[in-house]
């Protein structure tokens, strides 16, 4: 009776996903889905007031993660490992990766596939034991902008660029120019000693929402007009 009462709990929080969840047959991939949907959608109902049951995911065309009926609420979603990594923000998209920090990209072949010419040349000053740190925020960094933006992997990562040897400020052109002046925020820290995350906050120029009740994301003027018309109908 436990184990049908836990599937019926993890199918009303993964609504609309469980049939995917269903779908996917190996085991842990399976199991990674559940929790970073559980996480996201707790995240979400905290900050909204509601229960977990009652969010709604939805994904854009670019697989970005995004809440049915409310839009003041931006969300965003990372994993790697056993470290599940979730994004929220009302003032504008968010967009957050995780890495591990033991990840070597440097010496891979990589630099010329995802730095761009300023970004590589800076690398290749810097000494050698800071190269790999340096890019895995670079990785990092162009992970959570690419989420943000709801591009993915479609936006190419040597067509914009960071500063690998400072606080990220702006988003870069390829030759080192500044891009998005004050348009977007960017982090990098290290957590736990094992992973290095990237965050990528943009402002929408509305401000940012202080109410995240779920009931002032209705319009009651829409409702009633919507309810007129129905009725208007019958």
């Amino acid at each position: 009776m436990r184990q049908e009462e836990g599937g019926a709990r993890l199918r009303a929080l993964l609504g609309h996903d469980w049939e995917r969840y269903q779908e996917l047959t190996h085991r842990r991939i399976r199991t990674r889905f559940a929790a970073s949907r559980v996480l996201l959608k707790s995240a979400a109902a905290a900050a909204l007031g509601v229960r977990p049951e009652a969010v709604e995911l939805g994904y854009g065309l670019g697989g970005r993660p995004c809440l049915r009926g409310y839009d003041g609420l931006h969300i965003s979603l990372s994993h790697t490992d056993d470290l599940l990594l979730v994004g929220l923000a009302t003032d504008g998209a968010i967009g957050v990766d995780a890495e591990r920090g033991d990840r070597v990209l440097y010496g891979t072949g990589l630099v010329r596939h995802m730095c761009t010419p300023y970004e590589a040349e800076r690398v290749e000053a810097m000494p050698v034991a800071e190269r790999n740190p340096a890019m895995l925020r670079l990785w990092t960094l162009k992970e959570a902008y690419s989420k943000a933006v709801g591009l993915g992997m479609l936006l190419g990562f040597t067509d914009f660029g960071f500063a690998p040897d400072g606080p990220p400020t702006d988003v870069l052109r390829p030759d080192g120019t500044p891009g998005t002046v004050g348009a977007w925020g960017f982090h990098t820290l290290s957590y736990a000693g094992r992973y290095t995350l990237g965050v990528a906050l943009g402002d929408d120029g509305f401000g940012r929402t202080t109410d995240l009740a779920a009931a002032t994301a209705l319009d009651l003027g829409i409702v009633d007009a919507l309810l007129a018309a129905q009725g208007e109908g019958e």
